[in-house]
């Protein structure tokens, strides 16, 4: 029996599926709600042209569907991008990153002309920072990107046994409250060393879909230029 967690997510995941639409390429992001929107395309999956995924995890299993993946190298046009968060806020702002993926979701993220959110009630926060926020780093940096870090206020922790798709390291920086995300998403872009951090604020998400106890709400839906 799933939890109500896990109903929320499937309810949030559900509804994104209105947006894949026949002939396009999809971008799919990484995580437990992203894996619960996959197990749900059904015959939504044969009808697509393809697929550019965010993780290796995610490429098996749109595989196992018959979905044909493609390099974001191979693909014009984007129209959409599906992904869950750890954190997300009434901006739209994010956190992600949790699974490890972060660097490659914010490429995707930024190719896609709209990116849609699933997430389910306990990700919504009134400020971003409660989840620790990770940050892909050079291996041969992680000491120098961390001491950097701790110049910002936060308590850098190396997820030790991690190494992301890309060969890299994950530090997640603890007890930050982030109440300028797009400031301290350009700060950290400027350590040397840092691949990636995982606040997608500079790109936050389009739509945000959320699955909660009393059915899904949206928020905030925009085209992007």
């Amino acid at each position: 029996m799933s939890t109500p967690q896990q109903q929320q997510k499937q309810l949030a995941a559900a509804s994104a599926l209105r947006f894949v639409e026949p002939g396009m390429v999809l971008g799919v992001g990484t995580g437990s709600t992203v894996n619960a929107f996959i197990d749900q395309l059904g015959e939504r999956a044969a009808a697509l042209a393809g697929a550019v995924s965010s993780s290796e995890a995610s490429s098996a299993k749109l595989a196992a569907l018959g979905v044909k993946l493609l390099d974001l190298n191979e693909v014009d046009d984007l129209g959409l991008y599906v992904d869950g968060a750890d954190e997300a806020n009434a901006r739209l702002e994010l956190i992600k990153g949790g699974g490890a993926a972060l660097t490659r979701e914010k490429i995707v993220a930024a190719a896609a002309h709209r990116f849609v959110c699933i997430v389910d009630e306990s990700k919504v926060v009134p400020t971003l920072g409660r989840f620790p926020l990770p940050v892909e780093v050079i291996p041969m940096a992680r000491a120098l990107v961390a001491r950097e870090l701790a110049k910002l206020g936060g308590r850098p922790v190396w997820r030790e046994g991690c190494t992301t798709d890309n060969g890299n390291h994950i530090l997640d920086v603890h007890g930050l409250t982030i109440d300028r995300p797009v400031e301290l998403e350009a700060r950290i872009n400027q350590i040397t060393g840092v691949v990636a951090v995982g606040l997608f604020a500079a790109r936050p998400a389009d739509l945000l879909i959320v699955g909660g106890p009393a059915g899904v709400r949206e928020v905030g839906l925009s085209g992007r230029s």
